[in-house]
């Protein structure tokens, strides 16, 4: 029995899982980097989904229309209780006589998961985690259970099957009495995220969601899993392929090139080593020396229609795409930390401005990337760059060298590593927002690294680019809601000092 449409139900204010909700619907809280409905999207590409909201019902609406790339409509079940609610609503909007799927938001299935073409309705039951509800013998019952727990997956034959279902109350209490049988469908390696537990479980992957990591005893594969993952691999591969020409050893051994194999380096990223002030300001000097060498390596004529694209045109481009996004973003001035912050889609033309009277008098060899997490001490004190950009603009390699001092002073003042890691929270509220980001305790060294910097960049325009690069750092994040708006905000809050 194939299906070509799958309900999911997506209401409910996902309490258990605390603060992810805060601003949020449950469907849309990340994990491995995508949206949980979006692993769904993933697996079933081709399939017509009809997806079941209420609370942040328009949060939801909004990040759907700008990141969806599948067929679906939303039923708004605002009003009705239970994971009955919705579901007469969806139904009306498949077919009679179609097969269809009806799983939980909260429910991830495993790579693997298949199900095989049968003539009969189907449950799905878990197999590594509890559920409130079992299924046995051809009866439900309200006992917990691993290994035969009802895990929020069924498949119809057709809709009129449960075509009287209530338009609020518990989906399995009530199916409970309807006496339908099901073939079961073992949900092995399938996880349900409905808790902040389990959420907090999985281990922060710092790796892109186009960027793959095979991590051997004493080297690290690095591959692009999809068109933007491959396109900027092939950057990658060129920048430390030009580096290691030039005689640049401020990186790890390069052992191959396809695939790109290198030195698994012994020690971790900057941000998670707690030293002394002293030991910081030791550390910081010789990543600004590793990266004025770099610099050095080479120069090449300034192309200004690439300083438009990095800082003006790509910054909007991103903006634009999430306007109807964020909160407030239709607002002249919003109130940030208590700052009283001018909305960049209101100073547009005060940016443009600023960088046409921005001038510099070469290009030189950049990384393009290198903050905190992308430079790793090894043995906790040698500076080894990774994950370069390998471009600027329009200019592959070379670029505007205040880029690069600001991509570090994102990790120093603006704790860009923390907030990577999703370690901020952000509460929206009617005429506010709060944003707070734990620290990478560098903050004191600000002054030192400015000093350390020297004058050949001005101070103001590592501050402007660094707002910018906030901003610029919506939908880069785009798998995650509060994200997008923690980097909207951010960026609107550093872009006032230079502003005003």
């Amino acid at each position: 029995m194939e299906f070509e449409y799958i309900i999911v139900q997506a209401g409910g204010k996902g309490t258990r899982m605390e603060y992810l909700t805060s601003n949020k619907p449950k469907a849309l809280v990340p994990i491995k980097n995508l949206p949980m409905i979006f692993h769904l999207f993933k697996k079933y590409p081709d399939k017509k989904f009809i997806i079941i909201g209420d609370y942040k019902i328009d949060v939801l609406k909004s990040y759907l229309e700008v990141f969806a790339e599948v067929k679906y409509l939303v039923v708004d079940a605002r009003g009705k209780q239970g994971t009955c609610a919705g579901i007469n609503d969806a139904l009306e909007l498949i077919p009679n006589k179609e097969a269809f799927m009806l799983i939980w938001s909260d429910l991830v299935l495993s790579d693997d998961f298949t199900i095989s073409i049968t003539e009969s309705n189907c449950i799905g039951l878990s197999k590594d985690f509890t559920c409130r509800w079992r299924y046995e013998n051809g009866e439900f019952e309200e006992v917990p259970s691993e290994n035969t727990g009802v895990a929020g997956l069924f498949i119809f034959k057709e809709k009129s099957i449960i075509s009287d279902v209530p338009t609020s109350g518990e989906f399995v209490r009530w199916l409970k009495n309807k006496k339908i049988k099901f073939n079961i469908v073992s949900l092995n390696r399938t996880k349900e995220f409905g808790l902040l537990k389990e959420h907090e479980k999985i281990e922060s992957d710092r790796c892109r969601p186009f960027n793959k990591l095979i991590i051997k005893e004493e080297t690290i594969i690095k591959e692009g899993i999809d068109e933007q993952g491959q396109k900027l691999a092939v950057r990658e591969k060129k920048w430390y392929k030009e580096v290691k020409k030039l005689g640049f050893n401020k990186i790890p051994e390069i052992y191959s090139f396809e695939p790109l194999e290198m030195e698994k380096i012994d020690g971790k990223n900057v941000f998670e080593y707690d030293f002394t002030y002293d030991q910081k300001k030791e550390i910081l000097k010789n990543i600004i020396g590793n990266l004025k060498e770099l610099h050095e390596l080479g120069q090449a004529t300034v192309d200004y229609f690439s300083i438009k694209e990095a800082y003006i045109t790509k910054t909007f481009d991103r903006l634009n795409k999430i306007r109807d996004l964020v909160p407030y973003a239709d607002k002249e001035v919003i109130t940030i930390n208590g700052r009283q912050c001018r909305n960049i889609f209101y100073s547009k033309e005060k940016l443009e401005k600023m960088f046409s009277n921005y001038s510099i008098e070469e290009f030189k060899l950049l990384h393009g990337d290198c903050t905190f997490s992308n430079i790793v001490l090894k043995e906790g004190i040698d500076p080894k760059l990774i994950d370069p950009r390998g471009y600027f603009g329009f200019v592959e390699l070379y670029g505007d060298v205040a880029y690069d001092w600001a991509k570090l002073y994102y990790s120093i003042v603006g704790n860009y590593d923390q907030f990577n890691l999703k370690r901020f929270r952000i509460n929206i509220n009617e005429d506010n927002i709060n944003l707070e980001i734990d620290s990478n305790g560098w903050e004191d060294t600000e002054d030192y690294f400015f000093e350390l910097i020297g004058e050949n960049v001005r101070k103001e325009d590592i501050k402007l680019i660094h707002a910018i690069i906030w901003l610029s750092l919506t939908t880069y994040a785009w798998e995650d809601y509060d994200s997008i708006c923690g980097a909207f905000y951010n960026g609107l809050y550093y872009l006032e000092e230079i502003l005003k």
